[in-house]
């Protein structure tokens, strides 16, 4: 009787053994499953996030193309249209300073001649969702330049980077940004249907923040005004940009800009008879979110 009751345990443990098996199989697979799961989801939104910041680059540039196109016609306004998922726009003034001195002929000196302080755009992009490294820097547009100041009649007058700086922290906060910065384009002519006159010509465009503010994904650049100095018999120009003391402080320095110089100095060549500059400042407001 007893090795008939041992012989029912045995044949009753044999029967349990592969639905054992068949239930650890499936909550095997069903972990597998979920693990792999979880993976193809972060790598999926992490390829949305990359492929967002990669378009973000070329939609900056297209803002500094607009800036182009409406700071030197006041009224004129263009509106740029963006998609995101995780990164935005965002407008923070006072960021630069330029300066503009001359030496006028016979004078030994520099002398003050005109400041403009002027805003930047950023598209930030949280490091939390696309991060590339601490300290990494990319010149977009234009190419690599080792001068202050951008010469040409096809010079933009913005400068288009990528920067991340975690350290020291920013006061706004840990992004990867793709940065719109106005820069100074410089030209030069001469004219000799009345003596032999050399002009150079200085343009700045000085984005201000518009006065309406919205959640829209888009930017809107108008016109203000343009303002022109002028000054003849100059022998020698001097550009120099610093940084506010309110943004400074927050981490926008030089270790952020990454500018190739703090100055430049353009001397007029000889052999004329008069030399003129001109400085044209195209004042643009930017407005976040307006449709125009």
């Amino acid at each position: 009787m007893r090795d008939s009751r041992c012989r029912k345990n045995n044949r009753n443990s044999k029967a349990l053994s592969p639905t054992v098996s068949t239930v650890v199989l499936t909550g095997t697979i069903i972990a597998l499953l979920s693990v792999a799961l979880v993976f193809v989801n972060n790598r999926l939104w992490s390829s949305v996030a990359e492929s967002e910041f990669n378009s973000s680059k070329q939609y900056m540039q297209t803002i500094g193309l607009t800036t182009d196109d409406v700071a030197w016609t006041a009224g004129r306004r263009e509106t740029v249209r963006y998609s995101s998922s995780y990164g935005s726009v965002t407008f923070l003034p006072n960021a630069l300073n330029y300066t503009v001195n001359v030496k006028k002929v016979g004078s030994g000196s520099y002398q003050y001649f005109a400041s403009y302080t002027v805003g930047i755009l950023q598209f930030n992009m949280p490091v939390s969702k696309y991060s590339l490294t601490d300290g990494y820097y990319e010149q977009i547009f234009p190419q690599a330049t080792s001068n202050l100041l951008l010469s040409g009649t096809s010079a933009p007058v913005s400068r288009v980077f990528v920067v991340e700086k975690l350290t020291p922290p920013m006061a706004d906060g840990s992004y990867t940004r793709v940065v719109v910065a106005p820069a100074v384009r410089t030209l030069s002519s001469n004219i000799t249907t009345s003596g032999s006159v050399y002009y150079l010509k200085l343009y700045l465009p000085v984005l201000v923040a518009g006065s309406v503010q919205g959640s829209a994904q888009s930017v809107t650049m108008t016109g203000i005004s343009v303002e022109t100095r002028t000054l003849s018999q100059i022998s020698s120009v001097r550009v120099t940009v610093d940084f506010p003391s309110s943004t400074r402080t927050m981490g926008f320095d030089n270790s952020f800009f990454h500018f190739p110089a703090l100055s430049q100095t353009i001397d007029i060549p000889g052999g004329y008879s008069d030399a003129v500059l001109e400085l044209y400042a195209g004042r643009v407001e930017t407005a976040l979110g307006v449709q125009s």
